[in-house]
């Protein structure tokens, strides 16, 4: 019988086969044949301590037969109190810069980034309504980013086939070009021509693009880039849903640089990958701008499921692993076991432009069919799936993000594939 469910990123009309996943237990996917696939990208890079984790199971289960849903225009809990107070403690920090202080909830990255941005055009208009400041609505991006796909998100995203049928409703951004190896200075005097221009904001995916090609920057460009921001008083919005919960071996990746952006948006492993949930944090400055006696100039977003109580206690489950556990430690193991064998597969003909960050990995498959579109994702994926792997290719770039529990003997059967691949679809095959 043909499903009636219209899958996401799937053209129909190919007819490739769909896996019907009955179970999962840390990194493996067990589908309803029997078999049983290692989920290397962490399902869309949302499982950080692997699948049904017990802990978060059980928070999940206490706290539906306590409070399920409740309105947060108003109202609170404790399951988002915790949270907000865990997220602000675990935020990044730096000395002679503002903390991030106030947690706005949404229900994902896309929403936490359409927050961001509206926090940030908010945060000027009401600067100017006060005049305080000049009003303000420019947004800077950087080349190849990839924010989500809700309107305001893709407007702020790299433009091209997956959102030119709504062009008419995307708004006009200024990009910076990707500070690739021997254009990094073009790309800070670029944003450093912008910012003079008194822009509103300026958002990056910080060290690592994701869906734009897993372009890998160093935390060097990414101080300096927030430095700019900071001498023209332009907010710095990090999208850290992707980068964010260890993915690249900090907890945040801003981290790494030694930056508190103005705004952060969190969401995908916030919950260890295990429901829907999503925050955007944001510093006092930005918070007070909304804060008035003037019900008119209050923050106008929100969504049914804000601050979902279930949600809540699974995100709550997840800070408590990262307080009392050593989950940087596993990540940096996985790392080093991953960089060790990245550079064994790069090593060969096949294979270019190895990249990596934490526990991201990225390379290039030599090929005559590249680009996003090509005919050789599809063929991939389906060469990994006979392999036993859930693996989403991006063109001929083959990225890893695992759950952090995978063992020595999964990621080997990983490589051996990436290898496999290589000798099957590479030029030289």
């Amino acid at each position: 019988m043909t499903s009636p469910v219209w899958h996401p990123f799937t053209q129909h009309g190919l007819n490739e086969p769909i896996p019907h996943i009955v179970s999962a237990e840390g990194p493996l996917l067990h589908l309803a044949d029997g078999s049983t696939l290692i989920d290397a990208i962490s399902s869309w890079w949302v499982t950080t301590h692997g699948h049904c984790h017990p802990r978060i199971a059980a928070a999940i289960a206490q706290q539906a037969g306590t409070l399920d849903q409740l309105i947060f225009a108003g109202y609170t809990h404790a399951p988002a109190e915790e949270v907000a107070r865990g997220l602000i403690a675990l935020a990044p920090r730096a000395a002679g810069q503002p903390d991030l202080a106030h947690v706005f909830y949404s229900d994902s990255g896309s929403t936490a980034v359409e927050v961001a941005l509206k926090m940030a055009l908010g945060y000027w208009h009401n600067l100017a309504l006060d005049g305080l400041a000049d009003a303000r609505s420019r947004i800077l991006v950087l080349e190849h980013s990839y924010h989500g796909d809700t309107i305001g998100t893709m407007s702020v995203g790299e433009r091209g086939v997956y959102n030119a049928a709504w062009t008419p409703l995307l708004f006009d951004v200024d990009t910076i070009p990707f500070p690739a190896p021997g254009r990094e200075q073009a790309c800070l005097d670029a944003l450093e021509a912008a910012c003079a221009q008194a822009p509103a904001a300026f958002i990056v995916e910080p060290l690592v693009l994701g869906a734009g090609g897993m372009f890998v920057y160093s935390a060097d460009l990414l101080r300096a880039m927030a430095a700019i921001c900071r001498r023209h008083d332009v907010l710095f919005i990090a999208d850290e849903v992707m980068t964010g919960w260890g993915r690249t071996g900090t907890l945040f990746a801003c981290e790494q640089a030694g930056v508190v952006p103005d705004i952060m948006a969190v969401a995908k492993g916030i919950t260890g990958g295990s429901i829907p949930l999503a925050a955007t944090l944001a510093t006092t400055p930005v918070f007070a701008a909304h804060h008035s006696t003037d019900r008119a100039r209050l923050f106008y977003h929100s969504s049914s499921y804000t601050a979902n109580p279930i949600a809540c206690a699974a995100a709550a489950a997840n800070l408590a692993i990262w307080r009392e556990e050593d989950v940087l430690g596993r990540i940096a193991r996985l790392a080093q076991a991953m960089a060790e064998r990245l550079t064994d597969l790069a090593g060969g003909p096949a294979f270019a432009n190895p990249r990596q960050a934490g526990t991201i990995a990225a390379i290039d498959l030599v090929a005559r069919d590249a680009g996003y579109l090509s005919d050789l994702a599809p063929r991939l994926r389906a060469f990994f799936l006979e392999k036993g792997l859930l693996l989403r290719p991006l063109g001929n770039t083959i990225y890893l993000m695992p759950p952090y529990c995978l063992d020595a003997s999964q990621l080997d059967r990983i490589f051996a594939a990436l290898h496999a691949a290589g000798e099957k679809f590479g030029l030289h095959a």
